[in-house]
């Protein structure tokens, strides 16, 4: 009786060890996964499989299992059948995140076939409580998954074309745990020898493989992320190149410009050809999408501009030139741009556009749309683009902008919009272009609410006539 009990210590002792083990390790993966920005799903499916393991063991070992409540004491054994029902889930979402190929299609299917198996195993502990009726058939899917996998991941040729990763100690690892969990799921049908450590040592071996499978996989995802991000960094460096360094100084004229976009790069652009003191024209353009493929559009504006100087006081001719310079380029983007021409000598102004906002003028505390539109470039090789003769006089403001300006709505899903912009136009009249172009940012970001980020990317040109 002694011995007995002794052996019965020794047995209980190895399963606290072991269970508090794996559920350490997978609260950790589950801790680690929250901070990080990569993996993120790899580590918290494994975080949660070998969680659930741990607790499973720690269910089952009375010693542990009495440290809660009196009361949830005659609940031990249903735990532990629930518990067994969802392991396999985490497990084979872990393996999703791994798969490519037809191996994912098998995965999904054996992902909602353990569910269903769960669903009716839950059912039949809540509703008739026999929690055991559908463990045969979950252990039948339990066996199929993982000769499936272990096969995967053991054969190199089947490795290299349904993994997204090859490893040598993956396969050990699951191998191992392989063997042991289908000796568990045997014995009884083939009256063999009880090994109590056999499988969680097994799964030990399985769990501490695929941790460093995992850690690999996310320090490289984290270090390609990284190379990404550099490289965009450079991006942005390169694109704030192609715009005007400095705005140009010119009698008569005050200007301001405002620049912000969505992501590291961006498809807005805007740009200045000064003539003499006299004579300025002013391009914005706005590319269709965002990220890197506009901005390597906006970057083909910027040459394209160099092109079309010559003809630098004619708005229609601009916008032409710019147009077949970027035909073609790219099938899938467009275009939209506008471009004014403003002569102080004469007190004049030219202004055309494609596809583009209308060019807003304030006059005397009135405010002005002036359209002139031909079609976004990239859609005819020859369009027409009209052209606006514009009067000015001193106290006139024009403001150039993308439609990512007026396009961001509110809690209640309402656009900033014509009507709103209008009235911060009219409030700020008198403040100079560059107060305007804070105050429209800071309206615009009061406008949205604090969780929302940017939508699209802004930018805005205000000119004060004196």
């Amino acid at each position: 009786m002694e011995d007995q009990a002794l052996g019965l210590m020794r047995d209980e002792v190895g399963g606290i060890f072991l269970g508090s083990v794996f559920l350490f390790i997978g609260m950790a993966a589950c801790g680690v996964a929250a901070i990080r920005r990569s993996g993120v799903h790899l580590l918290l499916w494994q975080g949660i499989f070998s969680a659930l393991y741990g607790a499973r063991i720690l269910v089952a070992v009375p010693a542990s299992f009495h440290v809660l409540p009196r009361f949830a004491w005659p609940s031990q054994n249903y735990l532990i059948w629930i518990i067994t029902y969802l392991i396999p889930l985490p497990a084979l979402l872990f393996w999703l995140e791994l798969s490519r190929g037809k191996l994912r299609p098998f995965l999904r299917v054996a992902i909602v076939a353990t569910l269903a198996n769960a669903v009716a195993g839950f059912s039949s502990t809540l509703i008739s409580g026999s929690p055991s009726r559908f463990m045969g058939l979950n252990n039948v899917l339990g066996i199929w998954i993982v000769l499936s996998i272990t096969t995967v991941i053991v054969v190199p040729s089947l490795a290299r074309r349904y993994l997204t990763f090859q490893s040598q100690i993956a396969a050990i690892g699951v191998s191992i745990f392989a063997v042991a969990a289908l000796y568990q799921n045997l014995k009884d049908l083939l009256h063999l020898r009880e090994y109590p450590f056999l499988e969680p040592l097994g799964f030990a071996a399985a769990i501490f493989s695929l941790g460093y499978v995992a850690a690999e996989k996310v320090f490289t995802d984290e270090r390609r992320l990284q190379a990404i991000e550099k490289e965009l960094e450079i991006a942005r460096e390169i694109q704030h190149s192609i715009l005007p360094r400095n705005i140009p100084e010119l009698k008569n004229l005050r200007i301001a410009a405002a620049y912000h976009p969505m992501t590291a790069v961006a498809g807005d652009f805007y740009d200045f050809i000064p003539v003499d003191q006299h004579h300025l024209g002013v391009l914005v353009a706005d590319v269709s999408g965002h990220g890197v493929p506009a901005a390597l559009i906006a970057a083909m504006l910027k040459m394209a501009v160099q092109s079309v100087v010559p003809c630098v006081r004619s708005p229609g001719d601009v916008l032409q030139g710019l147009n077949r310079m970027l035909s073609g380029q790219a099938p899938d983007q467009f275009v939209t741009a506008a471009y004014l021409f403003i002569d102080t000598q004469n007190y004049k102004a030219r202004y055309s556009a494609a596809g583009h906002p209308p060019l807003l003028l304030l006059r005397a505390g009135t405010l002005h749309r002036i359209e002139s539109n031909g079609l976004v470039f990239g859609v005819s090789p020859q369009p027409d683009y009209p052209v606006r003769d514009i009067p000015i006089r001193p106290g006139d403001r024009f403001l150039l902008y993308t439609d990512g300006l007026i396009e961001p709505e509110n809690a209640k899903g309402e656009s900033f919009g014509d009507s709103k912009l209008t009235q911060v136009l009219l409030d700020a009249s008198r403040c100079p272009p560059s107060e305007l172009a804070n105050r429209l940012l800071t309206e615009l970001r009061a406008w949205q609410p604090v969780s929302m980020v940017q939508q699209d990317d802004i930018t805005l040109v205000g000119i004060d006539v004196d």
